[in-house]
Order: C-alpha cells, then structure tokens, then sequence
C-alpha cells in the first residue's frame, strides 16, 4: 500500500504567511503540515476507495481541477491546489469538512466575504447573480461597489440573466471579466 504525503501549508499560514503578507514580504513559505492522503483507489486498510474530483479557486496556488480521494476534506483538496496563498483568509473556511465529487472549494482573499464553506454543496459559497443584492454581488471576483451596482441595476432592468453570457451586456463587463465571475457565482 504506496502512501502519498502531501506537505500543506495551511496550519502555520494564519501566522507566518497572513503576517508576511501585512509586514510587505514577499511570499513567505510557513513550514510545511504534512496531511497523510493516500492514493485515490485505496485506503488505509486496504478498500477500494473512489477517486473524486474538486475544484478549488481564489487565494491559492494552482487554481483549477484536482483529484482526490472519497473521504478527504477541504485541507487536502486546498493542499492539492499548491496550498493557500499567503494573502488567504482561511479562518472563514471549515478546512475540517468533507470534499464530495463535484464540490467547488473556493479560498476567499483576506478582506473578502463569503458566503460560507463551499464543498458542504456545490452552490454553497457562491453568489447568486439574479438574487444577490448590489453588496452580495461585490463578493465576486474583481467587482467593486460601481460594477456591483451596475449587474444590480441592469438585472432590475431586464430582469434575470438567463446565461452568464447575458453579463456581457453590463457596462464594464467583457470577455475576461466573464471569464473571472464563472467560478463565483451561480444562476437559479
């Protein structure tokens, strides 16, 4: 039974990295966390385990798609992504939580709000773009209180978007500022 140790930089980020971060440092590397995670396929004891997939986004190194196994938790899904940034705000996740296939965990940046854990369930943690209030919509990525204000005001317009596609007709909302929204919001 081959084990895998993934080094995490999660525990001593909250001192080292946050405190790096505020002192202007340039990425300060805490000591590494060793989280045990074995191979997707098998278990300590030697079950089958089922491999699962999680995205995982916002303040961490490697952003995107990774594999884990049933069974782990928000710390090793952020530890597969590289780690979190030393600008990360850790304290607003449950990093103890289980990881489902599918979930999305997304690292919020210090001085950024969310709506809470997000691989509890897929939706959880992003913001709803046809319900959210002109605060709620700041919450994603690169939008500040005038184009928060703007999505607010052309969605009471022209009612609920019906793609995200439907965003590029904000003012101030191309291509690349679509690209950035996708991972943070959702449409009922």
């Amino acid at each position: 039974m081959q084990r895998v140790h993934v080094v995490a930089t999660l525990a001593v980020l909250g001192l080292a990295g946050l405190a790096g971060a505020w002192l202007g440092a340039p990425d300060v590397e805490p000591p590494p966390v060793a989280i045990a995670s074995g191979e997707p396929g098998e278990s300590p004891r030697g079950e089958e385990l089922e491999a699962i997939t999680v995205h995982v986004s916002g303040a961490v190194r490697s952003p995107g798609l990774v594999t884990l196994r049933a069974g782990d938790r928000v710390a090793q899904a952020i530890a597969a992504a590289g780690g979190a940034l030393a600008f990360a705000e850790l304290s607003s996740l449950n990093l103890a939580a289980d990881v489902d296939d599918g979930d999305q965990v997304i690292v919020p940046a210090e001085g950024t709000q969310t709506a809470g854990p997000t691989a509890a369930s897929p939706n959880q943690g992003l913001v709803d773009i046809n319900h959210g209030t002109a605060a709620d919509l700041e919450a994603l990525p690169g939008v500040g209180p005038v184009l928060a204000k703007r999505i607010f005001d052309y969605r009471e317009a022209h009612g609920p978007f019906e793609t995200a596609e439907d965003l590029l007709d904000v003012p101030g909302i191309g291509e690349g500022k679509l690209a950035a929204l996708r991972d943070a919001m959702k449409m009922k």
